[in-house]
């Protein structure tokens, strides 16, 4: 898949090397500005699955 898209792009060695650090820059712009925030509330990846108790554990000592 990536030699096809680098034959595809236009221009020498230096050009093509650019366009692709653009392309990749634009992906990853998009991916954190835009999918990412979308995303974020769906996944909810920083609230816990445990409950914690009420009252504090008795200590074990």
């Amino acid at each position: 898949m990536y030699a096809w898209i680098w034959r595809h792009l236009p221009g020498q060695w230096q050009a093509k090397t650019a366009i692709a650090a653009a392309l990749i820059l634009a992906a990853a712009a998009v991916l954190w500005y835009v999918v990412f925030p979308w995303l974020e509330p769906k996944i909810q990846f920083d609230r816990g699955v445990i409950n914690t108790p009420s009252s504090p554990a008795p200590d074990r000592r």
